[in-house]
């Protein structure tokens, strides 16, 4: 591919969450990224200048809705309805981490479904479609009524797990609901996979972990979506030691990694930890035992895609 995408009718924004991924992508791509300024006002209002035409243009704008969530999902509403009033032709959600994803159901009575409200909230701002990267849940995909493209972490992070040409692994999904995406891992890899079947006997009392699978001896590799402050993940990893692994690898996709995560992961029998950059990772959380992979090639691909009306669902195969 050239490095100048001659397009001059596709337009890349990017906001606050996470430029450094923005200037990969649009590297990538070929393109510059376009001119906008994000300023507030002394009481903390955001404003939002775009100082390029974009009338009659393809607009996709890379905005990741980590923290601050609100600060970075209030930009993004602000800007969609600025591309809206200047004529964009359609205006294209790159979000690389969907915040709120996590409150997708009603688990009690009385609590809201905010990860539908957020979509409803980018639909009302006048977004046309969303580029989003490992949903915490997939059927949040059914709470959008406009297009969605949901790319898979999973590839970039077996990809690099083959790189390192590791004996007899196997891949441990941390809980039930990770399995899909554990089998998806493992199928890459050709390894079997293990389930850690964890429980609270009561309110307050440690976690008893079962570990569903064969794990004796092998190198054990824990894959998540998401790792916000490292206590799920940290525990597997010590529980497949004392079961009998040899060793234990983990990687996600999204490395939120707030609160005690950092002191957590250092503290823990995990041996490396892999994550991308679909979400910045702050200075003080670039520890030795983590490794950052990009995202970038396999978001400007897909954008590259969109624009030329492209199949995005091919990059998996």
């Amino acid at each position: 591919m050239s490095n100048q995408y001659l397009d001059p009718k596709m337009k890349v924004f990017t906001l606050n969450s996470n430029q450094g991924l923005a200037k990969e992508i649009a590297k990538f791509i070929g393109v510059e990224l376009g001119k906008c300024s994000v300023t507030r006002f002394s009481d903390g209002e955001i404003q939002i200048n775009i100082e390029e035409s974009i009338r009659g243009c393809d607009v996709f704008v890379i905005q990741s809705t980590s923290a601050p969530v609100n600060e970075h999902l209030m930009e993004l509403l602000i800007m969609i309805d600025a591309l809206r009033r200047a004529s964009a032709k359609t205006i294209n959600i790159v979000m690389p981490y969907y915040g709120y994803a996590r409150q997708d159901r009603k688990a009690r009575a009385r609590e809201p479904i905010t990860a539908k409200l957020v979509a409803n909230l980018l639909e009302t701002a006048g977004a046309n479609r969303v580029i989003t990267l490992d949903l915490h849940a997939p059927q949040i995909q059914g709470f959008f009524d406009i297009l969605i493209d949901h790319l898979m972490g999973v590839p970039i992070l077996a990809e690099y797990f083959r790189t390192k040409d590791l004996n007899d692994i196997v891949i441990v999904s941390p809980d039930h609901g990770g399995v899909t995406r554990a089998r998806k891992m493992a199928d890459r890899l050709k390894a079997p996979i293990a389930i850690i079947d964890k429980r609270r006997p009561r309110p307050n009392v440690a976690e008893v972990m079962n570990i569903v699978g064969n794990i004796e001896g092998k190198t054990a590799i824990l894959i998540d979506d998401i790792i916000d402050t490292a206590g799920t993940i940290t525990l597997a990893a010590n529980a497949l030691v004392e079961n009998g692994a040899s060793e234990v690898y983990a990687c996600c996709t999204h490395p939120v990694l707030s609160g005690p995560a950092i002191d957590r992961i250092n503290n823990s029998k995990i041996k490396e930890l892999v994550v991308t950059n679909s979400i910045v990772l702050a200075e003080e959380k670039k520890i030795d035992k983590i490794v950052e992979l990009s995202v970038a090639p396999l978001i400007g691909e897909a954008i590259i895609r969109v624009h030329e009306e492209q199949s995005v669902s091919t990059l998996f195969d």
